[in-house]
């Protein structure tokens, strides 16, 4: 039955409902107990996604996928929201609408699952709304704080202009198709100025929920005024969700020449305007902000590549996996720290705090892709994936931009070990720094066995 497809999917929903009415009954204090049935969900539905596993097929009128990469986007995307749902509890212990924030986190992995999923246009286009519109709202949480309202609205006006380029594109291509179904449109020749205008407004959409040019500007801003939890899984979450629908798209067209110069030119300047800016940050949680927005342009150069390269599209589920893990564990340092972002909040700490020290950094070397971090690993096979897909000038761009990346955050390591500490700094509490010595662990054993999750990887089928 189509119903047992999505049934992962249908988890986060009951999750999320479960912990709406948990918080509609508990006190204040006790709205931390709306992690539970979260969490729960969250294990449901990756049971369920491995039960599914092997399975090949559409489900729901061909428009969502039972393929390897939804089973990879699924793990990948509970993971990450697992992992930002454990920092929430102590970080939102004064807060009355605690509870809520499970409910809407659990609603926005539920979109970026189904923009990984999707398999037509218009269901391509609901999944992103659903990611948006819930977005906007963690990003905002803290209604009392200028910056994390800031973050939501610039986050808003700018969602709400993609995600309009984004349907006007799908409504161009589905003129020109006469479908917006994947199957039928891989099938049709839609080349002309008005089909590949529409393509290429599709591209402009998901870029924004993937945070590269030119739907990029929310980022930093997010990353550094919305609730840290929040940041977390706003600058991880939408991206793998973003990057694996864009692959899907693209992949459709392998004829289509214009689409991959563009995809490739959006690469560069992404990840060099990431690069940039992050230079002359002196505030963490925004220079992660901006690292994030050059990740995406890594993860672009994959999709410049799609159906060029047969290994474009392992590279590119395990580079986000790598870049999921990495940035994951940089936020769960910051949240230990109780959300202190200054550089100079930094200083000493690998004589206060070495095990957070060693976390952040192994979270920025893997980042950077220093071996053998799974970084490494990660970007190693984009290189290689764009090299064979004829496009060793963009390859050579990444390299270029790796070595500059390397810079800012030598800015925050080196003073957690050669400056004096100010004073010894407040942690959140047990959680969050098991999150950030765990995460740290997971870069290095990933990055020494990554070898069998790679093979996984390129037997991932990718449908229709």
């Amino acid at each position: 039955m189509p119903v047992t497809g999505v049934g992962p999917e249908i988890a986060l929903i009951a999750g999320a409902i479960a912990a709406l009415l948990l918080a509609m009954v508990l006190p204040q204090n006790r709205q931390g107990w709306c992690l539970a049935p979260a969490l729960t969900a969250l294990a449901v539905a990756a049971v369920w996604a491995f039960a599914q596993m092997g399975e090949a097929r559409l489900t729901f009128s061909g428009v969502w996928a039972l393929d390897g990469v939804t089973l990879w986007a699924r793990l990948m995307i509970l993971a990450a929201t697992a992992l930002c749902l454990i920092l929430s509890p102590r970080w939102f212990a004064d807060d009355r609408r605690h509870g809520e924030f499970y409910t809407m986190t659990l609603f926005s992995a539920l979109g970026a699952i189904g923009m990984a999923a999707a398999t037509n246009l218009l269901q391509l286009v609901m999944t992103v709304l659903l990611s948006s519109v819930t977005g906007y709202v963690l990003a905002a949480w803290h209604r009392d704080w200028a910056l994390s309202v800031e973050a939501g609205m610039k986050y808003f006006l700018i969602g709400a202009l993609a995600n309009a380029l984004l349907v006007i594109g799908v409504i161009f291509v589905m003129g020109m198709a006469g479908t917006s179904d994947y199957a039928a449109l891989k099938e049709i020749d839609i080349i002309s100025p008005l089909g590949l205008t529409g393509l290429a407004l599709i591209v402009i959409g998901l870029a924004f929920k993937l945070g590269a040019l030119p739907g990029h500007a929310w980022m930093p801003d997010v990353a550094e005024g919305a609730p840290v939890p929040a940041a977390a899984f706003l600058t991880v979450v939408p991206k793998i969700g973003a990057a694996l629908a864009l692959y899907r798209l693209i992949h459709l067209f392998p004829e289509t020449e214009m689409l991959r110069p563009l995809i490739a030119t959006l690469s560069v300047l992404t990840m060099t305007l990431g690069n940039l800016a992050a230079l002359w940050q002196n505030d963490v949680r925004r220079l992660l902000g901006w690292s994030s927005v050059s990740q995406s342009g890594y993860a672009l150069m994959a999709v410049a590549v799609a159906g060029l390269a047969p290994r474009a599209l392992p590279s590119l589920i395990w580079f986000l996996a790598a870049y999921a893990l990495a940035n994951l564990t940089a936020f769960a340092v910051v949240a230990h720290l109780r959300g202190r972002t200054a550089l100079s909040d930094y200083a000493g700490l690998a004589h206060t705090r070495p095990a957070m020290a060693a976390a952040l950094i192994l979270a920025f070397l893997s980042l950077v892709g220093i071996p053998p971090l799974i970084g490494f690993v990660g970007k190693l096979g984009l290189f290689i994936a764009t090299i064979h897909g004829d496009y060793a000038w963009l390859a050579l761009a990444a390299v270029l931009n790796t070595v500059a990346s390397l810079f800012y955050y030598l800015r925050v390591i080196a003073p957690m070990y050669f400056a004096a500490p100010p004073a010894e700094p407040a942690t959140l509490g047990m959680s969050s720094g098991a999150v950030a010595v765990l995460s740290a662990a997971g870069l290095v054993v990933l990055g020494l066995a990554s070898g069998p999750f790679l093979s996984a990887a390129a037997t991932a089928v990718l449908l229709p």
